[in-house]
């Protein structure tokens, strides 16, 4: 690469895209990488602040920008993800198929905190659709030394710093409490509810319960939503210190492992889950808030459970940085802090 005098550029080759801005009329590269200057390319080129320009000259061991970021995609991207062209540099990566969006965010830091790299990307757990864009990469500097870069990729080892996983529950079992439901005094307005979030991953109910309060039939539907094979089972209702309040006692005595009973969540605090280990089956207890808060800690559950992820009690103890709804008059949620920590 080597930097003359824009009058001088005639007939040399550009080494980068050379963008142009025209408030409300375009900002796009008017002169591509590889292009060959001409005579009436530099009254253009001037008129773009170009008093000078980088042209093409090979070095051995050097990485111009679109091969750098050839090398930064390879460390993030997985086998759900397509990239973009190369422009200007840069590489996009858009979903190919829907799913839970992660970024091992420690590796990402590691990555950005170096000179020459930038990686940006949508937060991690967040639920993406087809063609939906993930992240952006490219090098800082035009070019860069083949060795620096492979240094600073180095702490990127271990496999893709990106993951998309597509979400594969297909049916769940709904055990919905309450003897003011099973006995028929109120409209059920929870399974509604249930039944329009599960439909957005794909997931269908294919087992319903209605037993009341009594604690015995509440642990016999979950234990026959197991036996029926469903990949999901949900509780609602039931779930506070109530005495009249069986889900938690009940689902304890199906002898799924619990993995919390409580999360730092709002709304959404008396939330359970636990799994069954032999089959791996998530059951959850869900507290009233969500048949009638827009978003709950269901919300931020179950995406990370329809693709898939384990979900532990440290990652539910993350959940308490951003997990306070704000309870806004108009909810914009998933486009808003909540449970973005």
């Amino acid at each position: 690469m080597k930097l003359i005098r824009t009058e001088d550029a005639v007939g040399h080759v550009l080494c980068h895209d050379m963008t142009q801005i025209i408030r409300g009329v375009t900002k796009d590269a008017r002169f591509r990488k590889g292009h060959i200057v001409a005579p009436e390319d530099i009254p253009v080129l001037l008129s773009m602040g170009k008093e000078h320009i980088y042209v093409w000259e090979r070095t051995e061991g050097v990485l111009h920008e679109d091969e750098a970021a050839q090398r930064l995609v390879a460390v993030c991207q997985n086998e759900h993800m397509t990239a973009s062209p190369v422009k200007e540099g840069k590489i996009e990566l858009s979903a190919a198929c829907d799913g839970l969006f992660r970024v091992d965010v420690e590796r990402l830091a590691q990555l950005n905190v170096q000179d020459d790299i930038m990686i940006a990307t949508r937060h991690t757990n967040t639920v993406v659709h087809k063609g939906d864009k993930l992240a952006g990469t490219r090098i800082i500097p035009l070019v860069i030394p083949e060795a620096r870069l492979d240094q600073l990729l180095s702490r990127a080892a271990g496999g893709p710093i990106l993951e998309l996983r597509p979400f594969r529950l297909k049916t769940c079992g709904l055990v919905t409490t309450g003897s003011e439901v099973s006995k028929g005094r109120i409209q059920d307005t929870f399974t509604p509810v249930i039944v329009d979030k599960l439909a957005a991953f794909g997931i269908q109910v294919t087992e319903h319960h209605l037993p009341g309060d009594d604690m015995e039939a509440i642990t016999a539907a979950v234990l026959d939503c197991k036996a029926k094979g469903v990949d999901l089972i949900l509780c609602t209702g039931g779930m506070s210190v109530d005495p009249d309040d069986r889900t938690p006692g009940a689902i304890k005595a199906t002898g799924a492992r619990i993995v919390s009973y409580g999360a730092p969540v709002l709304p959404g605090a008396m939330f359970l889950l636990g799994y069954f280990d032999d089959t791996g089956t998530p059951v959850m207890g869900l507290p009233g808030c969500v048949m009638y808060a827009k978003a709950t800690i269901f919300d931020l559950v179950l995406p990370r459970v329809a693709a898939g992820v384990p979900v532990t009690r440290q990652d539910l103890a993350v959940l308490g940085h951003g997990g306070l709804c704000l309870g806004c008059a108009e909810c914009h949620y998933p486009i808003c802090p909540f449970g973005k920590g």
